[in-house]
């Protein structure tokens, strides 16, 4: 039962083990010094991650469901605590529970520190945020899923827990579609450092908000985050990455393949699209009038936070909370939308909503011809009734953890406003919340021991979307 996970967790601490070189080299090359809290932090996790890997070491023909979830589960946690030991090591948050959340908020791809002056840090320190990011982007699981054939393990069951497109096999083999996804996710990360170099971001940032852009995170390297640089290219050239990252990456497969792309992939990708045009129009027009702005800079404005929190980013151009009393209240709604499954992004996502909206629309339908047989459809697509009995137990699974979760911070003595808000972006893994406390200007740093091992439990229920855990809770204390 336990020896595959143990093998598999080993594997992973190892691989997340070899990341750390990167930033101990650039540690090293900045202090002029012979040694770095990075070279430590990775000595202890190589040596954790290989000793539970070649401990348990054998050829496995098969994975069990209950064991797919526990592998999902316990790589995503053990990846989360190793991750904290340069933040501990370097002395660059002041306790171990900081440590947890700052590492906890870079995998699950939220975005929310605890940091309350990002400039003073070490640039390895900066740059590990932004790499835990690009690994909790993708999923350092699916990295290792990609490696797990040539041991002799299947990766399938994994990568259906890891990741909503699990049934889309575009290729027979398991690692090829991993490769892939990897290969892409670099390509377009690749891609979005030389674009902001090129409009003028220096190498480093531009690196760092690359990696934060197409993971849909949002750590950043300034503490005014975007709105430091007051770049309209710049802003541009994120808002492309962004939504980038909030496509399926397997429609880009499709696309290098010189495939079709399926009408359900194709129905989300231009449902999302079009939501985007919508937000941002109804946005920019708002503040057009009333906060007498030019129409050309409110889009700009709009469009850059409204992506930004659909895609449950978290990078800032401005602090939208400024705009006005309502803004609070629709940015929060904007972030429970998310992006396209099978995208690097949180929340709920887009082909969750337009099943909703299908069977609202057959409801309505139905209550006016009551004998009239009406087909709920995406697009083209039929819709099974088991798929919309999932979406409604997922959205209500995913509102009541926002609502439990609120609930806890507000008896352990938070404020509705900031209890909700904190909720909300740590269950969607949006990162900035809808206060000023937490907000773009804001951070999580005033948040308690007890508040920000909450909030850490939340980006991780809300990052392997509720259910993955809920079942793995079950199974560990409830009888069949």
């Amino acid at each position: 039962m336990w020896q595959p996970v143990l093998m598999i967790d080993g594997f992973v601490l190892s691989v997340l083990g070899l990341s750390m070189i990167i930033p101990a080299g650039l540690d090293l090359y900045d202090s002029a010094q012979s040694w770095s809290p990075f070279l430590t932090s990775m000595l202890m996790t190589l040596f954790i991650g290989l000793m539970l890997f070649l401990s348990n070491k054998q050829k496995i023909n098969g994975i069990s469901l209950r064991q797919g979830y526990l592998i999902t589960v316990s790589c995503w946690v053990s990846v989360a605590v190793f991750s904290a030991l340069p933040f501990i090591l370097s002395e660059t948050v002041p306790d171990v529970t900081s440590a947890f959340f700052e590492s906890v908020s870079g995998v699950t791809a939220t975005g929310a520190s605890v940091m309350e002056n990002v400039e003073i840090l070490p640039r390895s320190v900066l740059l590990w945020r932004s790499m835990l990011n690009g690994l909790g982007g993708v999923g350092i699981v699916i990295f290792a899923v990609a490696m797990l054939p040539f041991l002799g393990i299947g990766g399938m069951q994994m990568f259906a827990h890891e990741s909503s497109e699990s049934g889309d096999k575009l290729m027979p083999k398991f690692v090829d579609l991993a490769k892939w996804i990897i290969g892409v996710y670099l390509s377009l990360v690749i891609l979005c450092s030389l674009a902001l170099y090129f409009c003028g971001m220096g190498r480093f940032d531009a690196v760092n908000h690359a990696l934060s852009a197409v993971s849909t995170a949002g750590f950043s390297t300034k503490n005014a985050s975007v709105a430091y640089y007051n770049s309209a290219l710049i802003e541009m050239v994120l808002t492309v990455f962004m939504i980038s990252g909030a496509l399926p990456l397997t429609f880009y497969i499709v696309l290098l393949k010189r495939r079709e792309a399926d009408k359900l992939r194709m129905t989300q990708i231009k449902y999302f699209l079009r939501s985007v045009l919508v937000f941002t129009f109804c946005l920019a027009l708002y503040l057009s009038f009333s906060n007498d702005m030019p129409f050309l800079t409110a889009v700009r404005l709009s469009l850059f936070n409204v992506v930004a929190t659909m895609t449950t980013t978290g990078l800032s151009s401005a602090d939208y909370l400024d705009w006005g009393m309502w803004t609070a209240v629709f940015f929060m709604l904007l972030s429970l939308h998310g992006g396209c499954i099978g995208s690097t992004t949180g929340s709920i996502k887009v082909m969750r909503w337009q099943i909703l909206k299908a069977y609202f629309r057959k409801v309505m339908l139905f209550s006016i011809e009551p004998h009239r047989v009406v087909p709920l459809k995406i697009g083209e697509v039929t819709v099974s009734d088991k798929a919309v009995n999932s979406v409604f137990v997922y959205i209500f699974s995913f509102l009541a953890t926002i609502g439990v979760v609120a609930l806890i911070l507000n008896l352990l003595g938070y404020d509705v406003n900031t209890s909700v808000a904190a909720a909300v972006a740590s269950v969607t893994n949006t990162g900035p919340g809808a206060t000023k406390a937490i907000g773009a200007s804001g951070n999580y740093a005033f948040f308690g021991i007890a508040a920000k091992y909450i909030l850490c439990a939340a980006m991780l229920l809300g990052r392997l979307e509720i259910m993955t855990i809920l079942v793995v809770c079950h199974k560990a204390f409830w009888k069949k």
